[in-house]
Order: structure tokens, then C-alpha cells, then sequence
């Protein structure tokens, strides 16, 4: 299995972070709409991305032809304060900014068990983006202090999954869905956002080649072209360039 490899780009703080991971995307959805006629870009949930989110909000761009869903989903209702959904339409889809105009494909957490709505939203994935597995042009992911990306975590079944696009994901304590690790690594682009000193050992160990994807999943993400890894200086700090 070849290993990743990774574009570092540092950023003082937390708000030149969100400034640069906004303009990232907008800069990816307009050249994916030079070359076609929809953008399909997949997001990250979390408090990182929000401030992101709610600054991309602002930009006009043909959001009428973007297609956005969730990278993962924790199985809770959309008015639950943990639905990633919930975040999203308070920040990039918000009523008051163009990015409402985009259009947002949820997971279905209201059926009856996570493994229904992980078929339901496999089925929907597969017809909305070409390719098996489906190519988003984007992936915006997050990174956990314990290796996670979307809700492939240590140890998880989830992590294994590689004969389907979404899969029940479990991790803290809640049922989750999730995009698996092939369609991640499709992406024409996966950028990492990655915030705060809590999450500097997890991006040591990312960028390690000898770091085994058993403990640290993030490395599944094997996209071919390097991952552009978007950190602040409090994660990034002591880090060397990566190889």
C-alpha cells in the first residue's frame, strides 16, 4: 500500500486557518465548475470547520450548481445539537449568505437503524457523483486526537470497509455514518484541517510513514495527489516538513 503523501501549509491561528481553508474552497468549487456542470464537494463536521464554513458563506459563487454533503454524519436527528447537519445550516448554508443556495444532500438519520440509512445515503452518493468509487472534487476532512478522519476510528469495522461507499461507524459513544476510506481517497482534492496543540501529537503521527493506519486511520486517506494538510501553529508546532 503506497503511503500518502502531504502539502504542510501553517497558519498562525485559528482565524488565518478558517480565512485560508474558505478561499481553498472556493478556489477548488470554481475550477471544478470551469471543467463541469455541477461541483460535488463532501465537508467535514466539528467545531474546526464552522468558522470556515461560515466565512465561505459569504462568497458569491454559482452555489446553485454545488452539490454539498456530509464526509460523515453522527446518527442523530438534524435538530440535535450534535447533527453535523444542524452545524452546517447554521454556518455555510445559513439564509442570510449566497451559500444557501447550495444544494445540500443530508444523510438519512430519520429511518429506522443507522445500517438503512447508510444504504439510503450509499444509493443517493452513487447517483449523485460518476465513478466507483464515487470522485467528489472535494474532501474536507477533520483530524482526531485519536487519529480519526470522518468517523473512521481506531479499531473500528469501519476502517476495513472497502467494497462500499458508506458505512455505520461507531465513535464517543454515538452511532455515526460515514463515507469509507476508498471514496475519501478518490477525491480530485482532500485538504485536512487540523486545529489547536490538543491535535499536535495526532499530526505527528499522521505525517509519520512508520505510523500504522491500525492507530492512526487518518492514513487511510491515499488520495493521488498529496493531501493538503491546512494547520495552525499551535498543532503544527515542532513539526518538520513532510517527506
Amino acid at each position: 500500500m503506497t503511503s500518502p503523501t502531504y502539502q504542510l501549509d501553517v497558519l498562525a491561528d485559528a482565524e488565518l486557518l478558517a480565512r485560508r481553508c474558505a478561499e481553498r474552497i472556493a478556489s477548488l468549487i470554481d475550477l471544478a465548475l470551469d471543467e463541469r456542470d455541477r461541483a460535488q464537494i463532501a465537508l467535514s463536521g466539528g467545531g474546526t470547520p464552522a468558522a470556515a464554513y461560515r466565512l465561505l458563506n459569504r462568497e458569491h459563487l454559482p452555489w446553485n450548481r454545488v452539490d454539498v454533503v456530509l464526509g460523515d454524519e453522527r446518527w442523530v436527528p438534524a435538530s440535535d445539537p450534535a447533527s453535523n447537519a444542524g452545524m452546517l445550516a447554521k454556518t455555510l448554508l445559513a439564509p442570510d449568505g449566497p451559500g444557501s443556495g447550495a444544494r445540500f444532500h443530508p444523510v438519512p438519520t430519520e429511518l429506522a437503524t443507522p445500517e438503512a440509512s447508510a444504504e439510503a445515503f450509499e444509493r443517493h452518493v452513487r447517483q449523485l457523483c460518476p465513478g466507483d468509487p464515487p470522485v467528489f472534487d472535494l474532501m474536507l476532512l477533520g483530524l482526531g486526537e485519536d487519529g480519526h478522519t470522518a468517523s473512521l476510528f481506531p479499531g473500528s469495522a469501519a476502517t476495513t470497509i472497502r467494497d462500499r461507499a458508506v458505512t455505520v461507524g461507531a465513535g464517543k459513544g454515538l452511532e455515526r455514518i460515514t463515507l469509507t476510506a476508498p471514496v475519501l481517497s478518490a477525491a480530485r482534492q482532500v485538504i485536512m484541517l487540523v486545529s489547536g496543540s490538543a491535535k499536535r501529537q495526532a499530526l505527528q503521527r499522521l505525517l509519520d510513514p512508520g505510523e500504522p493506519v491500525e492507530r492512526t486511520p487518518a492514513r487511510l486517506v491515499r488520495p493521488h495527489r498529496p493531501v493538503l494538510l491546512l494547520a495552525d501553529a499551535a498543532a503544527a508546532e515542532g513539526l518538520a516538513a513532510p517527506g
